[in-house]
């Protein structure tokens, strides 16, 4: 069996990146992760997160780039990555003012990010869009939105980076929906969840909620999946005891096979 990489979303260290950006990195690489997908990048200019990041031996594989951002300066956001070395520009999130209430926005939308995604590849990136539950929750025809997305952009241009934590979330398989999208899904948020009393997620360290990790992580194997991200939108625990349990989880249940 292939070993996939394991990384850390540094959502989760948001609070800690925004105090101390370059020593949050260094006990991101003390606690084992090979690399980060950035969400912001602390004002640190790209020739110098690249020598942090070689340093460390950390990967900065991929970031998570606004739809905003890109509006308003795609080239900028594309500069900066390829100084890092980055491979991969993920659209994250659609405000809900960005949502489209009807399919002919969607279509749209999709059509925006076609383009953003071909511009990448011409670039040597790879673009890809992270999902939450709202996509399921969309029609688009005779499809939900998340389904149509990608059936109207191209697998050249627009990758899949899923959250199989949102997808279980929205009342679907993640197994099922791994395996639709193999070859087509690079990247996988593996996170864990549980529902709280008025049935809203709540984000937990891997092993401790609902989702089944070691049947996602084998389905991610055989989809292709490079990357498996840790993530925890809000953690119980301080941020990065929470990311070391995750990544010790991992130890036990999946890395001591390699």
């Amino acid at each position: 069996m292939k070993k996939l990489n394991i990384g850390l979303q540094l959502f989760t260290l948001r609070d800690e990146t925004a105090a101390d950006f370059r020593g949050t990195l260094r006990k991101v690489a003390a606690l084992g992760y090979e690399g980060v997908e950035f969400a912001g990048y602390g004002d640190i200019p790209a020739e110098e997160m690249k020598a942090l990041l070689e340093e460390l031996g950390l990967k900065g594989f991929s970031s998570h780039v606004s739809l905003h951002a890109m509006r308003e300066d795609l080239q900028k956001q594309i500069d900066y990555l390829k100084t890092i070395g980055a491979q991969y520009m993920i659209c994250p999130y659609l405000m809900p003012e960005d949502r489209p209430d009807n399919a002919e926005g969607w279509t749209k939308l999709f059509e925006e990010l076609q383009q953003y995604g071909a511009e990448a590849a011409k670039q040597g990136l790879i673009f890809g869009y992270h999902n939450h539950d709202f996509e399921f929750h969309g029609q688009v025809g005779d499809a939900n939105a998340f389904d149509a997305m990608f059936a109207q952009t191209t697998p050249e241009a627009v990758q899949v980076e899923m959250d199989v934590c949102w997808v279980q979330f929205a009342g679907q398989n993640p197994i099922e929906y791994i395996k639709q999208y193999a070859g087509r899904l690079p990247l996988l948020h593996l996170k864990d969840f549980s529902k709280d009393e008025q049935g809203q997620m709540k984000t937990l360290e891997l092993g401790q909620g609902e989702v089944n990790l070691p049947a996602v992580i084998e389905s991610a194997t055989n989809a292709g999946v490079e990357w498996l991200i840790v993530e925890q939108d809000v953690c119980q625990n301080p941020p990065l005891e929470s990311v070391e349990n995750s990544h010790n989880w991992l130890k036990q249940n999946y890395l001591n096979q390699f």
